[in-house]
């Protein structure tokens, strides 16, 4: 069992480098080839138009000079297109040659010019967006762009919140880079270009077409006493679109070499301008002034240049594969470590976000199973990211925790961790997105998961006790932890759980051998073991089956005949929460599941499927693999979809806080509640939604 159910476990290589960046010009300005770069032949043509081609085979610098000069005189695309893409072609010259200052002098032209093409007023009655020019003229945006900015990378230049002069021989540019959204200003340790990778292991590379560069960002830890840091995994990167606003107005450049920087000055503004001056022979020269703006993909997908709305250039999942292809997750294999050794694993426990905390987008939790990770999830967290109105609406975050111990300590853990995190990021527990949280568990994390809606009773404890638990003798700490692990109630945050080829019954490749080698190689958590085993000593007699809380490991937990099941089948449930399920049923199973299974190989369909769920979809699909084809995914999307409009459809109610109901614990790792104690047997909600102005008789 322990072969087959690892799923996502095998650590893999989810980026590789590309020995030459990825560059959309590559082709059509032959920039590989030995005698490139090359002009393209409509540019050729265009020099010959104005008389220019001798020229530019003698000398391109003086066609440049004359080049700008023409297109500052004639509103002419042609021109503007020749100019701009001749003037990136001597900046690859440049920067290939080392001359560093020619190449952003000649990137600069490209960028200004191929941005007044595309926005300025002087050619707006004779651009032509169905040419494929434009599209060629937003690529030499695109690019000038990208090159302009390595060079900043590397003299360390590339920082918002700084104003840098960058004067070259003919030109001069004055660049504010400013951070949009809700980043800080530093936030980001470095950057990288993601057309310096290619995609390894995650089936799917997200992108959009448009303005801009995507950037790899790589979040700077933000150090001691700032709790929330947990919940970020070391060398988190984020999706970053720089983008590079320009007036529209031609410019003539200026006099003088270097780059010089400084802070930015505070404030929003949009607005692009020149700035004049007479140079040393008396002559009006201009100065272009440009904002160097690093946009959120995940919060904005276009924003408006001039009078356009205009998409941007976007890649979502070269970040992530980036973070995951880390040496931290690389050298260390977390599904084999929280497997084998559960006691250890409990350092790295716990709740972790690849995005930043987002108190107006709903949670969806992913919770992993057997001999697994949160890495098994990368393929659907990042194809469901890929939907906008998924990512607007949703934030995902996932569950990493020892998957070698029994699943209802874990879901005792993930009990605390979730309360814990509500009291690092909405103590006062007023966020309402967070009310509206989705779990979508794999395997046995469908089980830790679905414990989370369940209302036990006593009943868990009667499998170990016929006795009743207030005359269990022990250390209070100890008593308070066996207690807790034995009794749930619903968490009131969960409204919707997605269950993945769970074995709610049980698996029959638990078996005799099976749990035999597990007891050999699975070292039982200590603290837990050490627990049970004091008050076990103290409390002669009192047990009638120690088994569960001494020996039991995480294969033990999921044998058929577990008494646990039949206590979870027949729990009450939250009335608030729905139940979906997805099941794997092979047509063609293998010969070790046997000519007569029916199910994935590991679960069989009579121990996935559930009466109490909305919807049931069976998928063709090994248990390993199942939440990671296409149909599983889109089913999931289709059930948050389906949550969302249940969600919105009570925006009309009001939110009012109930007069005396904190989120409380009564336990120091175990039993967590929503409501304080009531005598009386209720259990009043945190907050409730109004369907009637305050005062009124409705409530819900």
């Amino acid at each position: 069992m322990l072969c087959c159910t690892s799923s996502g476990c095998i650590t893999s290589r989810y980026l590789e480098n590309r020995s030459i960046r990825e560059n959309a010009l590559t082709n059509s300005l032959h920039l590989l080839r030995w005698r490139g770069p090359e002009i393209s032949v409509r540019t050729q043509s265009t020099l010959r138009r104005y008389g220019l081609i001798e020229t530019y085979q003698d000398d391109s610098q003086i066609c440049l000079h004359r080049l700008q000069t023409l297109n500052a005189q004639n509103p002419d695309t042609e021109l503007a297109y020749a100019l701009s893409e001749l003037s990136y072609v001597e900046g690859k010259i440049a920067d290939r040659d080392g001359r560093s200052s020619d190449a952003m002098n000649h990137y600069g032209v490209a960028l200004t010019t191929s941005y007044r093409y595309l926005f300025g007023d002087q050619l707006g009655e004779v651009r032509n967006q169905y040419d494929p020019q434009f599209r060629a003229v937003c690529d030499l945006y695109n690019e000038s762009l990208e090159d302009l900015l390595r060079l900043l990378c590397a003299e360390n230049r590339l920082r918002p919140g700084q104003t840098y002069t960058i004067q070259t021989a003919n030109q001069k540019f004055v660049i504010r880079a400013e951070m949009r959204g809700a980043w800080k200003e530093d936030e980001f340790d470095h950057y990288e270009f993601v057309s310096d990778y290619d995609i390894k292991t995650l089936n799917n590379r997200h992108t959009t077409y448009g303005l801009g560069v995507p950037l790899i960002a790589v979040r700077k830890p933000r150090g001691e006493g700032h709790p929330e840091e947990e919940y970020y995994p070391e060398g988190l990167s984020y999706a970053v679109t720089a983008l590079l606003r320009c007036s529209t107005e031609p410019s003539r450049g200026g006099r003088g070499t270097g780059i010089h920087s400084g802070t930015a000055r505070s404030g929003n503004s949009h607005s692009i301008q020149q700035v004049s001056h007479t140079n040393e022979f008396g002559a009006a020269d201009e100065t272009a002034v440009c904002v160097l703006e690093f946009f959120d993909p995940l919060r904005a997908n276009q924003i408006q240049l001039a009078n356009d709305w205009v998409p941007l250039e976007t890649d979502l999942t070269t970040p992530l594969a980036y973070f995951l292809d880390s040496d931290e997750y690389r050298k260390r294999d977390r599904a084999t470590e929280g497997l084998l050794d559960p006691d250890d694993a409990q350092q790295k426990r716990g709740l972790y976000m690849l995005e930043p905390y987002d108190p107006n987008r709903i949670p969806v939790l992913m919770v992993h199973g057997l001999w697994s990770s949160p890495l098994t999830w990368m393929d659907m967290f990042n194809d469901l990211r890929s939907f906008p109105e998924i990512r607007e609406r949703y934030q995902f975050w996932f569950y990493l925790y020892p998957s070698g111990q029994p699943f209802w300590i874990s879901a005792t853990q993930l009990r605390g961790d979730l309360f814990a995190m509500r009291q690092t990021f909405d103590p006062a527990g007023q966020d309402r997105a967070v009310d509206h949280t989705v779990l979508v568990g794999h395997s046995m994390g469908g089980l830790v998961s679905r414990m989370q809606t369940i209302d036990s009773g006593d009943d868990f404890w009667n499998l170990v006790s016929d006795k009743p638990k207030e005359k269990l003798r022990g250390p209070p700490q100890d008593i308070n932890k066996l207690v807790s692990a034995l009794e749930f109630r619903p968490n009131q945050s969960v409204g919707r759980v997605i269950t993945i080829g769970t074995p709610h019954r049980g698996s029959n490749l638990a078996n005799t051998t099976t749990r035999w080698l597990a007891g050999k190689v699975i070292k039982l958590p200590r603290m837990a073991v050490s627990t049970s085993t004091r008050l076990t000593r103290a409390n002669p007699g009192f047990f009638r089956d120690t088994r569960l809380l001494t020996e039991a490991n995480a294969v033990d937990s999921l044998a058929p005949d577990s008494p646990i099941f039949p206590v979870m089948l027949r729990a009450q449930r939250s009335p608030n929460v729905k139940y979906h399920n997805i099941v794997g049923v092979l047509e063609d199973p293998p010969l070790l599941a046997g000519r007569h299974h029916r199910g994935d190989g590991v679960v069989e369909y009579n121990s996935a499927t559930m009466e109490d769920t909305e919807s049931e979809l069976v998928v063709d699909a090994t248990h390993t693999k199942l939440h990671m084809t296409g149909k599983a995914i889109f089913e999931v999307r289709r059930i948050l979809l389906e949550h969302l409009e249940e969600v919105d459809s009570e925006d009309r109610l009001a939110w009012a806080p109930h007069s005396a109901t904190p989120l409380m614990s009564d336990g120091a790792s175990g039993m967590i509640t929503d409501v304080a104690p009531n005598m009386s047997g209720g259990r009043p909600s945190v907050y409730q939604l109004m369907s009637s102005p305050p005062g009124g008789a409705s409530r819900r």
